[in-house]
């Protein structure tokens, strides 16, 4: 999947308190990755989540390898409509 960093990161500012914790949790998966898929630099403490940045207009453009985690994000935003 590709999107803009800019809208990756709408997308994590939307989510309630808490998120990155749900996600991590659910996926099974260290927080710091959930943070670094979003736009985060915590590299020495998460595991890389498949996600690669070109610089570009709109902040770049994002590819990402697996969608389990913005996946996760949409359902927590669905829930809180």
């Amino acid at each position: 999947m590709i999107i803009t960093f800019n809208e990756l990161r709408r997308i994590k500012d939307k989510l309630p308190s808490g998120s990155s914790q749900r996600i991590a949790d659910e996926l099974g998966i260290d927080v710091a990755s959930v943070r670094n898929y979003f736009g985060g630099r915590h590299f020495e403490e998460g595991a890389p989540q498949g996600v690669h940045y070109e610089k570009g207009p709109d902040g770049g453009v994002v590819t990402l390898d697996d969608t389990q985690i913005l996946d996760c994000a949409m359902r927590i935003l669905n829930e809180n409509k």
